[in-house]
């Protein structure tokens, strides 16, 4: 299968991982030596322990409460049959590495196919955080955000490393925005879970995170498996693509915020059977999408229409510190700067400027296409530069870039039921690929 992530350079090896959760791929971590390209190990997000590089005695899972040793085969013992060969738990998305610790962290993706009815069990370790030694590939922890996953919440998101003082004592964090809607926070060193809550308060598929157990609770009413094959599930939020996809976030250690590029958008998902054949299309669901219509912060209905917005989140707490709607969900990452501004990009072509405190926005250009890429900066000669690429694209732009949407009705669930949620957005914006490149006052 083809692999969307850049690879990760660790130790004189390349780390690299594999797409394809769609087309019931067996998602891994692969580590190869730079000089050689012989493979040094690999990491399957499923399977026996010596597939997944668990050891049973050692490895360890956050559940009851306090970090617990994982046991043989908790790859296989949550599945039926010999359904993990064609599990997903995908690892296209971005890598983290320690070098204090010597701990590469990453997540892996939704289990296959997108019809839970057809693999009972919380499919482990599909929907993933995961610590691996850079050495070996061996699992330090691994904790399952989103056991059985019903909804495609794609868990590849990134990992961002920060030494955070949580409840007076200094920790070493691991933290997560998920495409669950909820933010995580672990200690990186023992997987211990610290914080779990949700960064849009749209959120319903479940009500919380049991901090004990380390699972979510789920709200039936929105439950695929629940409502079952052929049965249209209604009003489930967030949709498919996330409360936030695979956007990175900046953070400022100044603020102590993280930044979150944001989708606000519920669906409605309908499962069906789906059989396995090898190289061909494993989905097993069709699904729409539309506005959430709630209030970010307090997750009542408002009849709003945004369809994104951009948070600042406190991940000692749990808590947002403030939220700017967006007409369109916001598909670039985020940028934070020591001079207390935040840029980022919308799918309209809009590059904008925050005061990191506030959210007050500061300067926005228009660029000539959406914005999906994520914001640099860097100095040359003195001078300080921020640039980004503009070119709609996506799944929130594929009915534009692909020429999906044919404006009729029944091609809403066109691009896995992104076209009709975001049909206005080829008013706003055009194909195109254009680096903007800004130059910053000196004062």
């Amino acid at each position: 299968m083809t692999n969307t992530q850049a690879p990760l350079v660790v130790k004189g090896k390349v780390l690299t991982g594999i797409a394809g959760g769609e087309f019931g791929v067996r998602g891994f971590l692969a580590a190869y030596d730079m000089k050689t390209g012989q493979l040094a190990w690999k990491g399957y997000s499923m399977g026996p322990d010596g597939d997944t590089l668990i050891n049973p005695g050692k490895s360890t899972t956050w559940e009851n409460g306090k970090v617990t040793k994982l046991g043989k085969n908790s790859g296989t013992s949550t599945w039926e049959g010999d359904q993990w060969k064609i599990g997903g738990g995908t690892t296209w998305g971005w890598y983290s590495y320690d070098p204090e610790l010597n701990l590469v962290y990453y997540g892996s993706g939704n289990p296959s196919t997108w019809n839970p009815v057809q693999r009972p069990g919380d499919n482990k370790w599909s929907m993933s955080l995961w610590a691996r030694d850079a050495d070996t590939g061996e699992v330090k922890w691994v904790y399952q955000m989103t056991p059985h996953d019903e909804w495609d919440f794609d868990g590849i998101n990134e990992v961002a490393l920060v030494d955070q003082k949580i409840n007076g004592k200094m920790r070493k964090t691991a933290v997560h925005f998920d495409r669950n809607g909820f933010g995580y926070t672990l200690d990186r060193v023992t997987g211990e879970l610290l914080v779990a809550e949700k960064f849009d308060k749209s959120v319903n598929w479940a009500t919380h995170i049991d901090m004990k157990s380390g699972r979510p609770v789920l709200d039936l009413r929105y439950s695929t498996e629940a409502n079952g094959e052929d049965e249209n599930t209604v009003g489930a939020c967030p949709a498919a693509l996330g409360a936030k996809n695979q956007q990175p976030v900046s953070y400022s250690p100044q603020t102590g915020l993280f930044y979150i590029s944001g989708n606000h958008l519920c669906m409605e998902y309908e499962p069906f059977e789906v059989s396995y054949t090898a190289g061909q299309p494993y989905v097993g669901a069709t699904l729409s999408m539309m506005p959430a219509g709630k209030d970010v912060l307090t997750g009542k209905p408002d009849g709003s229409t945004n369809l994104g917005q951009f948070t600042a989140w406190d991940a000692t707490t749990g808590k947002i510190a403030w939220s700017n709607k967006e007409t369109f969900s916001v598909w670039s990452g985020s940028l934070a700067t020591a001079g207390g501004v935040v840029f980022y990009g919308t799918l309209e072509g809009y590059l904008k400027a925050v005061d990191a405190k506030t959210g007050k926005e500061l300067y926005k250009f228009k660029t000539p296409s959406g914005i999906i890429g994520n914001v640099n900066t860097w100095s040359y000669k003195g001078k300080q530069y921020v640039g980004v690429l503009s070119g709609i694209g996506g799944w929130a732009g594929i009915g534009i870039a692909a020429g999906l949407d044919s404006g009729e009705e029944d091609s809403n669930s066109e691009g896995l039921g992104a076209v009709g949620a975001y049909r206005s957005l080829s008013s706003f914006t055009k194909l195109g690929g254009v680096f903007t490149v800004f130059a910053l006052p000196s004062k």
